[in-house]
């Protein structure tokens, strides 16, 4: 069995995100940038393939592509008057629907091809294809509520993959972990009431949204205690994060006992991010990944999916992405962070440290003595 299959599609790429300079709209005093508009733009996720390619890592995965999403698949999720007028929009040339998420024309197509790669990355793992796999989806998606796209996101990619997954009799217990740095509000809101799915948001407090996230929201109805919120403060670093993982999250999934883990896999929250603030590093990511590869094999046959979120250093993401494939294939390539000594020395000190840990401990207690 092929180790890691690695889903992306250049149609995703192709993704436009309309006259923004940066967060804002262009107008008034707000100038167009030369560099383009959004932060979420195709060059990080299509350098990271790059560089999966001339590594020579590719040739240790599985690369495939994917069919988009049926409208049956995004239904699951989203309503269908939200779904008719997005298409609609989509077919007139693009514009904006939501917070921060404007396409272009063909937008709809795009967005249902993004949710497809990680319907398919899902399958192929439950489905005993591969032993675990990465959908370079874009656009991103675990902002998306289901009726109101939002941060870049149109679509709920896991949330339609997962229940996609459910509706073939596939799964029934499922663990989200999100460390993007930005909290991950529209998974939250999809399985807000659902004892079988475990979400976790690994993220910097109150960065995006600024209203949602806090340790306080543990789930709804049956799904309370199935949602855990674990906000960090701005600065954490590596050591934190690495302590966030063993501490909190890695007792969470083997408590929850999932028969699939799934990473919501954000680079944003790397040192050299525009829209974070956390001095994460490429090993960070490849850390985090030995550790729930580690979980996989323990808990649920080694069955491990990831989807792309954020991350916007088109820099330093693909090295990142490479550090999180190299450990998920077991590949021996291996592309060098050039800024692992440059990040290592800005890390928090002695005292913040420990001011981190106090917090962790904190959230330990809150999310793991029920």
């Amino acid at each position: 069995m092929t180790r890691t299959a690695f889903f992306f599609d250049e149609r995703c790429f192709w993704h436009g995100g309309g006259n923004y300079a940066f967060m804002l709209p262009v107008g008034g005093l707000v100038q167009p940038m030369a560099t383009g508009g959004l932060p979420e733009n195709p060059e990080t996720k299509r350098r990271l393939k790059n560089m999966v390619e001339v590594s020579g890592l590719m040739a240790d995965l599985d690369p495939r592509s994917a069919e988009a999403a049926t409208q049956e698949d995004l239904l699951r999720v989203h309503p269908l008057e939200f779904l008719q007028r997005f298409r609609q929009v989509s077919d007139a040339g693009g514009g904006e629907l939501g917070l921060r998420t404007p396409f272009g024309p063909g937008g709809y197509e795009i967005a249902a091809l993004s949710a497809g790669l990680s319907k398919a990355a899902l399958f192929a793992v439950l489905r005993g294809e591969v032993r675990n796999s990465y959908a370079l989806s874009r656009p991103p998606g675990h902002h998306c509520l289901p009726d109101w796209p939002n941060g870049f996101c149109l679509l709920a990619n896991l949330g339609i993959a997962i229940r996609a997954a459910r509706a073939a009799r596939l799964v029934r217990r499922v663990a989200v972990v999100d460390w993007d740095v930005h909290h991950g509000n529209g998974t939250e809101a999809v399985f807000i009431e659902d004892p079988d799915t475990l979400t976790v948001s690994l993220h910097q407090e109150h960065n995006y949204p600024l209203n949602t996230g806090d340790a306080d929201i543990r789930g709804e109805g049956a799904g309370h205690g199935a949602n855990m919120n674990i906000p960090l403060p701005p600065g954490a670093g590596h050591a934190t994060y690495l302590e966030a993982m063993e501490r909190i999250v890695l007792p969470a999934l083997r408590r929850f006992e999932p028969e699939v883990i799934v990473i919501a896999c954000g680079f944003d929250a790397a040192a050299l991010d525009p829209l974070g603030r956390m001095l994460a590093t490429a090993g960070t990511f490849r850390q985090m990944t030995r550790m729930v590869t580690q979980a996989a094999d323990d808990l649920c046959g080694g069955r491990l999916m990831m989807a792309h979120e954020g991350g916007y250093s088109e820099l330093y993401v693909p090295f990142c992405g490479h550090a999180v494939l190299q450990e998920m294939s077991g590949s021996a390539i291996d592309a060098p962070d050039p800024f692992a000594e440059t990040f290592a020395a800005r890390q928090p000190n002695a005292r913040l440290q420990a001011a981190y840990s106090q917090t962790l401990g904190d959230l330990a207690a809150l999310h793991l003595t029920e």
